[in-house]
């Protein structure tokens, strides 16, 4: 399937995203697992299985849709027929973006959430496969302008998912030492069905959603310029940039509203962002990653990647 000539991607990226995501699903599946539901939000049951069940709709969102740019990657990597079964294992992927296939208001696991998490599961088969063909390939060496804007917005996307990221680990930022001034997490805020509710819920949360495919984008962003089959290329350039800004309004959306609108800050709320539709916010979403794609691509080669272990 690959054109032209040069290095194919290589996996770097690819396996540290495998792993950042293996790392949050295994944190998930303990915390759900030991949690009474109401601790969290919108989830019932407990338990092993409780757990499983949130790690399935975790495989389902986000987890899918940042495998479909994997397996746009490995079609290139592997080509021929293991190509199709990419094509095959992203149309699963895809079926994650069908309405109802996940819902924020029920995140307990349904038979229909089998469908990406297997499009998913071919994504993972299929980077073991190329890494066990060819290892994992070229690498852009890390330097210069680019990579080192990459550094900060993750720094600074890391720091500000410090409340999501303990509260995943099943506990409150606020009752860890000297950040309790700086995050709201435990106090008691109720919404509707939600009594007890408290300002950052126990559990997983859409924002670390939004961190972790932002921080997904800024990292496959290196690997894009190494796919040779320009309709594929610019595919996986567009959606890396979407996956960006989808994600950065998302983690944004979240943090304003809980740490800013929650607080008594500003009552100014960002509207929710997790499902795409009509609306002046996601034509700015639309709108931004156009121009971040085009930006780019115009932007040209930076570095030469090194041949070392290039199959």
């Amino acid at each position: 399937m690959s054109a032209g000539h040069g290095p194919r991607p290589g996996l770097v990226e690819v396996v540290a995203v495998w792993l950042l995501f293996g790392v949050v699903a295994l944190a998930m599946w303990v915390t759900y697992a030991r949690l009474p539901p109401e601790t969290s939000y919108n989830v019932s049951g407990e338990g092993f299985a409780a757990g499983a069940g949130r790690v399935l709709v975790f495989a389902n969102y986000p987890v899918a849709l940042v495998a479909v740019a994997f397996l746009a990657i490995l079609a290139e990597r592997l080509g021929g027929r293991l190509a199709l079964v990419a094509a095959v294992g992203a149309a699963l992927s895809a079926v994650v973006v069908w309405p109802g296939v996940v819902e924020q208001s029920d995140l307990d696991a349904k038979p229909v959430n089998a469908i990406p998490a297997v499009g998913v599961l071919i994504a993972l088969v299929l980077t073991g496969v190329a890494l066990a063909r060819g290892g994992l390939g070229a690498s852009r060496p890390f330097g210069g302008g680019w990579d080192a804007a990459r550094a900060v917005l993750a720094v600074l996307l890391v720091l500000g998912s410090l409340p999501w990221l303990v509260a995943e680990l099943g506990f409150y930022v606020g009752r860890l030492p000297g950040l309790g001034s700086l995050f709201m997490s435990d106090e008691i805020l109720p919404e509707p069905g939600h009594p007890d509710l408290r300002a950052v819920h126990l559990g997983h949360h859409h924002g670390l959603d939004g961190t972790l495919l932002a921080l997904t984008a800024l990292a496959l962003s290196r690997v894009v310029r190494d796919v040779r089959t320009v309709p594929l290329r610019l595919a996986l350039g567009f959606y890396v940039a979407l996956m960006l800004v989808y994600g950065l309004a998302n983690a944004l959306q979240d943090f304003w509203l809980e740490q800013l609108v929650k607080r008594g800050t500003t009552s100014l709320e960002i509207p929710t962002l997790t499902v795409p539709k009509a609306s002046w916010a996601w034509a700015a979403i639309l709108a931004a990653a156009l121009l971040i794609h085009f930006a780019a691509r115009s932007v040209g080669r930076v570095g030469r990647p090194s041949q070392e272990g290039v199959p």
